[in-house]
């Protein structure tokens, strides 16, 4: 347990940097041993002032670098099916953040190719599991205090979308948390899904179905819904209020500071994923960096990945076809619980 687990990073992007920062000052046990993006440069430059990293262009490359005893996957979505694979096929550790795979038929053959090696190698990048305030919630509804779980309200804000962001991307980029989070948070799947549009707010991109509504159904009889709105202009938001048969609980309006002067109160509102759930990320990461020292694998497991891909395909069948669209999941490998908790 001394010795320090080497770590290739795929990907040095927004997201993978960040990591790359959090692996060498952050967290604890670990060592960002080899980096890989197509854009050599930003990748140098994540890396400025760590000793003894090596540079890839190609991930393959990165994973076969000296030192490197596990993968942390942050490159863009379709790129995650190789790499997975080819971490399977070295029997290295992974924590690959999300989407799994962007699209379920490929989502299944990362649960089919896990499978077949008898035991979980991979952890999907579900942060809001490691979140103080949703895990707070989790316990207090699996303790059965409040009764049933009847509903989640969930809202999702963002201040602005990138250029690239498809009306599809507000579900299958977005809503994909809380796809996520309403699996976990009440140990149940999500077997439909609606979307209403309400007329595109002015402030979001020429063509962009913005916000959306999002309702699921659960397989306990559940309601989700998701309000979905990534061009509100002032902040980055996300909340979640549980109503069940003797009480209710809410978390997120107050994550915040509020600062109090002379006739006047000012509430600070986060602007970037990377600022909200900045505890919730490191948690993460540690947690998997522990977890693989004790040679283990914990965490949201790739059927997670596959289930959430599977729910926001139909939830963008809804948003196309105007209609209630049935979840369709394949068989569950023995391997994997559903819906499971944080550790297994």
């Amino acid at each position: 347990m001394d010795d320090l687990l080497g770590v290739a990073v795929l990907g040095a992007g927004h997201m993978g940097a960040d990591h790359i920062r959090r692996l060498d000052q952050v967290v604890s046990g670990a060592q960002v041993m080899a980096v890989a993006d197509p854009d050599v440069e930003r990748a140098k430059d994540a890396v400025a002032g760590i000793d003894s990293v090596t540079v890839h262009q190609d991930p393959v490359a990165a994973l076969d670098a000296p030192g490197v005893a596990a993968v942390l996957i942050a490159s863009p979505g379709p790129a995650h099916e190789e790499a997975l694979l080819a971490a399977f096929a070295r029997g290295l550790p992974v924590l690959c953040e999300k989407p799994m795979v962007p699209d379920s038929t490929g989502a299944l053959r990362i649960v089919e190719a896990e499978a077949r090696l008898g035991r979980r190698l991979a952890q999907i990048g579900f942060m809001r599991r490691y979140d103080s305030e949703y895990r707070r919630l989790k316990a207090l509804l699996d303790g059965g205090s409040l009764g049933r779980p009847l509903m989640l309200h969930c809202t999702h804000r963002n201040v602005s979308s990138p250029e690239h962001f498809t009306s599809a991307m507000l579900i299958n980029s977005s809503v994909s948390h809380e796809i996520d989070a309403a699996r976990w948070l009440l140990g149940q799947e999500l077997t439909a899904v609606t979307v209403l549009r309400p007329t595109p707010s002015a402030g979001a991109p020429e063509g962009l179905l913005d916000p959306q509504f999002v309702l699921f159904e659960t397989a306990a009889g559940a309601l989700v819904d998701v309000e979905v709105f990534v061009n509100c202009g002032f902040g980055y938001q996300v909340r979640c209020e549980a109503v069940c048969e003797r009480g209710s609980a809410r978390i997120g309006a107050e994550h915040t500071m509020v600062v109090t002067t002379a006739g006047d109160a000012r509430e600070e509102v986060a602007q970037d994923y990377l600022v909200r759930f900045a505890g919730a990320y490191d948690r993460e990461v540690q947690a998997w960096v522990d977890a693989t020292r004790r040679g283990r694998v914990t965490g949201p497991s790739v059927w997670d990945g596959y289930a959430a891909s599977v729910v926001a395909e139909a939830g963008v069948r809804a948003l196309e076809t105007g209609g209630r669209v049935t979840v369709e999941l394949a068989p569950r490998p023995d391997l994997y619980d559903p819906c499971a908790g944080v550790s297994r």
